[in-house]
């Protein structure tokens, strides 16, 4: 890296890492000024909220990393561009993609970061924190499913009518093994109930018909300890708790769900893939930025600094829009996702071909 790489390269991290902690910081205080009555009302000690805003914070400079990597690219080079620092370095006889270089390294740091970041470190500050806002800031959770079906092992289906989180207890429960389109058995409980103690579920009120080609066996008991794949953890709030899991985990309830055919996989292979894919969004905007704020503008910086926050504005309106498909299964996860990042893309090639530099 020469002189320049190095000038670019130092400006590009300081301007991001500032702006990184200005925004997140002014997002943190105005979060603080809406919960304070919640914090006084729940009696929450200090040291709690000092933990949690220590876990907010990642969480947040996360969330926009790929924002204000896009805003920290516009401001410094509009600034070159105001101060005729790009005319003199395309002068010396460096091209435009030369120049990009450096910032490209820095983006490339960034996105790295940001993947270590999403996949790694925030979901385990993320535990402390949604468990937080459960507690004390969320109303108190009651399973409101009803007709609750799932695969527990490769034939065996368990269905309740509805269960309770505070004992644990399931209603009216069906267990059945079924192989091909036959009916092999079916056990079917009055009430299923977690034994702590034991790890294993108890039938309560129970009885299993075994059908053997034309023959029907029936056994009746009070109650019968299983061993089903299957946890209390099943039923309690799922609410955002995909961000509380880290890639390898991640991965492994995706595996589990697909065994179980439950529905709510599309969710959480949603969350795979967009952890996939922010690093890349943060090199598209890195481009994109650096194109819209090379050229040097009579009103200063103030009309590139607004023109960035615009498209970094319409990015975010479009990866939630993308995401809401996705979660509503109209398209495929893994389009839906990079939805943004294919748009923005064909946006920075338009832009470098057709906007002067």
């Amino acid at each position: 890296m020469k002189l320049i790489d190095l000038y670019i390269l130092k400006k590009f991290l300081k301007t991001f890492v500032f702006v990184v902690l200005i925004l997140v910081t002014v997002i943190c205080v105005i979060d603080f000024t809406e919960k304070n009555d919640d914090f006084i009302r729940n009696d929450i000690s200090s040291v709690l909220i000092w933990k949690y805003y220590l876990t907010l914070f990642p969480f947040m400079i996360g969330l926009l990393m790929p924002i204000t990597v896009f805003i920290a690219t516009v401001f410094v080079t509009s600034n070159m561009a105001v101060r005729t620092e790009i005319i003199a370095i395309l002068a010396s006889g460096v091209s435009f993609k030369r120049m990009m270089f450096p910032y490209l390294i820095g983006a490339s740091v960034i996105a790295g970061s940001s993947f270590y970041l999403n996949s790694y470190v925030i979901p385990y500050a993320n535990k402390f924190r949604i468990n937080f806002e459960l507690s004390y800031l969320k109303s108190p959770f009651s399973n409101k499913e009803r007709h609750i079906h799932f695969k527990v092992a490769q034939n065996n289906y368990i269905y309740m009518e509805r269960y309770n989180v505070n004992t644990d207890e399931g209603r009216n429960v069906t267990l059945e093994k079924i192989v091909g389109n036959s009916l092999v058995k079916k056990l079917s409980a009055n009430k299923i109930k977690w034994n702590p103690d034991s790890a294993r579920w108890t039938f309560i009120d129970y009885n299993i018909r075994t059908f053997e080609e034309m023959e029907e066996k029936i056994e009746k008991g009070k109650s019968l300890d299983s061993l089903i794949n299957m946890s209390p953890a099943d039923f309690g709030n799922k609410d955002r708790y995909y961000e509380t899991l880290t890639l390898d985990e991640l991965k492994d309830y995706i595996s589990l769900q697909q065994s179980r055919e439950a529905d709510d996989v599309a969710i959480y292979l949603i969350e795979k893939y967009i952890r996939y894919m922010s690093p890349f969004s943060v090199l598209i905007l890195t481009f994109i930025g650096i194109i819209v704020s090379a050229r040097k503008s009579r009103g200063g910086t103030g009309f590139q600094i607004a023109l960035g926050f615009l498209i970094a504005f319409l990015y975010i309106i479009v990866f939630i829009f993308s995401r809401a498909i996705a979660e509503a299964g109209s398209i495929h996860p893994i389009l839906a996702v990079w939805v943004p990042n294919i748009g923005f893309s064909m946006v920075g090639a338009f832009l470098y071909f057709t906007v002067p530099r």
